[in-house]
């Protein structure tokens, strides 16, 4: 009898961790379709979509898929270096993190491009020194010298992490005033 009593017990708490699953799944599906209706509907909506899925704790695939589009419509500088970012820290989401990159480096400001320098584990360290000397900035240019003296390699905040540096994540970048 004690034996048959364990077994329902066991049934039982499989069952309620299964039941919290797919309410979590029906959760997510349901936050993602709402951040994609966002997506494909507001102009420079990126971060605000970010955001809103970092809340969620997670989406679908094809709200990945939604921002980044977002983002290469908008060319979305802001929006794309956290994309990137959070590509870089997820590789199997099913988003072109080079592209992203790319568009922070071309089209970002110098504070962008700094905080890639710092934030990515590899970043693009000959594009970003380039956009940032052709700027003449020379603010800029002393911040992306004076990190690259302590990290030539430019490796990124997280190599210097791991290596008993301290360093610090970039906060939140300025976004597009047209937001």
């Amino acid at each position: 009898m004690n034996n048959q009593t364990n077994e329902q017990s066991n049934e039982q708490r499989e069952a309620a961790a299964q039941a919290a699953i797919e309410k979590r799944r029906a959760r997510l599906k349901n936050e993602s379709t709402r951040i994609i209706e966002i997506a494909n509907n507001e102009s420079y909506s990126a971060l605000k979509c970010i955001h809103q899925l970092s809340v969620a704790g997670g989406a679908t695939e094809a709200t990945y898929i939604a921002i980044e589009q977002r983002i290469v419509v908008d060319q979305d500088p802001a929006g794309a270096y956290h994309l990137a970012l959070l590509a870089q820290n997820t590789p199997d989401l099913p988003i072109d993190a080079r592209q992203l990159i790319e568009l922070v480096v071309n089209k970002g400001d110098n504070h962008q491009r700094l905080a890639l320098l710092k934030n990515l584990p590899l970043p693009p360290v000959e594009l970003i020194k380039a956009q940032i000397l052709a700027s003449d900035d020379g603010e800029a240019i002393g911040q992306m010298n004076a990190y690259l003296q302590i990290n030539p390699e430019g490796y990124g905040s997280h190599h210097m992490l791991s290596s008993g540096q301290s360093d610090q994540l970039v906060p939140l970048s300025r976004g597009n005033s047209n937001n």
